[in-house]
């Protein structure tokens, strides 16, 4: 079984094994997949270097924990993918929004759910789907419910810029969902 496209099986098992020069070819050999995939999936340009150095380290102190070779780039984007997670979780705790004094909604049965969980996974293609900057402002602004005017701040826009930006992340993501029959509802 081979390893990833930029590192061989051999070199990660190396690596495993603790041999310096492997450990750092599979660390450079990651970083500029690490980098773009945390750029399409983080809020801010920020954010995505630092998810992406963190998912680094941890790569260079626990790749002799990693059990399968095969499974070192899953890991690696689920560790960035986390700390994206993280770091969006914990700018939103910073801004209080209305929607945190809500009562929850009750829960549905599990056909509701599982259509739920269909539907949420949609939108999420349909959002990855968005160019860089429009998937930034529509989850910065949409999603995680800030200001507009922090938005455009934390990605260097113009306040007019941003509204431009996230009016065609909008427009793009209804046309999305209405191809895919999500923007009609469920019936």
């Amino acid at each position: 079984m081979a390893g990833p496209g930029w590192a061989s099986r051999q070199l990660i098992e190396a690596a495993q094994a603790g041999d310096l020069d492997s450990l750092t070819a599979v660390v450079h050999g990651a970083h500029p997949h690490v980098r773009r995939f945390a750029a399409h999936l983080c809020a801010t340009s920020q954010d995505a270097e630092d998810a992406a150095q963190e998912a680094l380290i941890v790569l260079y102190r626990k790749i002799g924990t990693l059990r399968a070779t095969a499974a070192l780039t899953s890991w690696m984007f689920r560790i960035v993918r986390n700390e994206c997670l993280r770091r969006a979780r914990s700018w939103r705790r910073e801004i209080p929004t209305e929607a945190a004094d809500r009562p929850a909604a009750p829960a549905g049965s599990a056909e509701e759910e599982a259509l739920d969980r269909l539907d949420a996974q949609r939108v999420a293609a349909a959002i990855r789907a968005l160019p860089d900057t429009q998937r930034r402002v529509l989850i910065l602004r949409d999603v995680l419910g800030h200001p507009g005017g922090a938005v455009a701040e934390s990605l260097g826009l113009s306040t007019a810029a941003m509204k431009s930006q996230l009016h065609r992340a909008r427009a793009a993501l209804r046309r999305d969902l209405r191809d895919t029959g999500l923007g009609a509802g469920r019936g």
